[in-house]
This record gives C-alpha cells, sequence and structure tokens, in this order.
C-alpha cells in the first residue's frame, strides 16, 4: 500500500493549485469570492466486476484482484459495490456484487493525480490526448481506461487478468470551463485541437 506524504509535506500539485491555479482561475473567470474558487473535492476510482460473476458470487480470484489493484493505486481500501436493481436481459438480481470502488480526498488525492498525470497516463498504448468534452455539464471529468497496467505499481507478471477502470475527477463550485482551465494548469494532457491548412 502507497503510503501518503510524509508529515508537513504539501504533495507538489496541490501546493501549484494554492500558489499559482486558484488565484489564476479567479481572475480569468471574474471571480471575487475566494470561497467560490472551483476546486478538486475528490477522486473516484470504480472497475465494475460484473462480467466475472459466477451464478450468483464474483469470481473470488477476480475479486482479490481488483481489490488488491485498487488498494495498491489508491493507497486505501476500496469497497464493493451492489447491484440495486434486478436486469433479466444481464442475468443480475439486487443485491449481486458488481464493482468495487475507492474515493480519494485530501493529499491522497492530490498525490493519486501527480502520478496519474506524470506516470501512468503516459503508459497508455498510441496516447495522443484526452477528450476534452468529458465533462457532465457540471465540472466533473470522467474517462476510462483499459488495463490497470499504465499504473508502474502494478506488477502485470502476476496479474490473473487485466481490468480497467473508470476515474471521475469531482469539482466543487465548478462548471465545465473552469474545471477545464484548473485541469489545463495543473497539466492534464488533453486532445490537442488538429491544426488546419
Amino acid at each position: 500500500m502507497k503510503a501518503s506524504a510524509p508529515e508537513g509535506l504539501v504533495p507538489r500539485l496541490k501546493a501549484q493549485y494554492s500558489d499559482e491555479i486558484a488565484a489564476a482561475v479567479r481572475e480569468k473567470f471574474g471571480i471575487t469570492n475566494v470561497m467560490a474558487t472551483p476546486k478538486l473535492q475528490k477522486i473516484v476510482l470504480n472497475v465494475g466486476v460484473g462480467k466475472q460473476l459466477e451464478g450468483t458470487k464474483v469470481n473470488p480470484k477476480a475479486k482479490e484482484q481488483v481489490l488488491k489493484d485498487l488498494t495498491v493505486i489508491a493507497g486505501q481500501k476500496p469497497v464493493m459495490r451492489k447491484a440495486k436493481k434486478s436486469v433479466s436481459n444481464f442475468k443480475l438480481r439486487a443485491g449481486y456484487e458488481v464493482g468495487a470502488m475507492v474515493t480519494m480526498r485530501g493529499d491522497r488525492m492530490w498525490e493519486f493525480l501527480d502520478r496519474l498525470v506524470t506516470l501512468a497516463i503516459p503508459r497508455i498504448k498510441d496516447f495522443r490526448g484526452l477528450n476534452p468534452k468529458s465533462f457532465d455539464g457540471r465540472g466533473n471529468y470522467s474517462f476510462g481506461i483499459n488495463e490497470q497496467g499504465i499504473f508502474p505499481e502494478i506488477d502485470m507478471a502476476n496479474a490473473q487478468f487485466t481490468h480497467g477502470m473508470h476515474i471521475t475527477l469531482v469539482f466543487e463550485q465548478s462548471d465545465d470551463a473552469k474545471s477545464k482551465f484548473v485541469m489545463e494548469s495543473l497539466g492534464w494532457p488533453f486532445t490537442k485541437p488538429a491544426k488546419q491548412d
């Protein structure tokens, strides 16, 4: 499990946000109240394991792998999520375990974001940038990855199977334009618009 930053040491991106980006976003969008500054509230990781259902239970090896991977990646223990509704087409009943999720806040969230931007995302095969339109209208950004191997802390040689995950950045007091500005300032690798000849 990855330990959080030593006592008194502020994560790099958190310091950058506090020292430079918060003031820049207020100036750009004409925000006069400091309390109304958009800020990253939490990062949520979700892994679906519905395909690994065997009868009423998730394949134990798949469940163990997902929980272990999320613990290593996030540095904290994930929780299993259960289906809220029964869907007969998917042979799914309410109460079946269908996924695992972990929510990061505070310093651990900032450290994860730093590792995601500088180490993990550049390891995506044939990477050309992330979609700048993947906002939800309220300033939150979501994207998916196809395999956990992009995180350097995961040992794919010992992995039983590969799984993707869904990553959501949740912002407070924000909208799509403000969140995009904050993310670009933090070094988020959005797809560059194609050059017109």
